[in-house]
């Protein structure tokens, strides 16, 4: 939930999901700007969540995420 509030709040389109080795896998389109706040906020994690790194990667955007922010079953 925490990264779909911010997604929704920077206009970022894409998904996150919880991997079950707990990882969280995030892929996200939009501005620069809204990207670089993004992963600010993905470093900084939600309050009580221990974050141990955020690696950044480019990737291409599955069409059926262009237009909106959801969240995908856990993989």
């Amino acid at each position: 939930m925490f990264v779909a509030r911010e997604a929704d709040k920077l206009g970022i389109h894409g998904y996150t999901r919880n991997r079950f080795d707990g990882r969280v896998e995030v892929l996200a389109h939009g501005t620069p700007a809204a990207l670089t706040e993004l992963k600010a906020a993905l470093e900084r994690g939600p309050r009580f969540a221990s974050v141990s790194g955020v690696l950044d990667e480019p990737a291409d955007l599955d069409a059926r995420h262009r237009h909106r922010f959801t969240i995908e079953p856990d993989d």
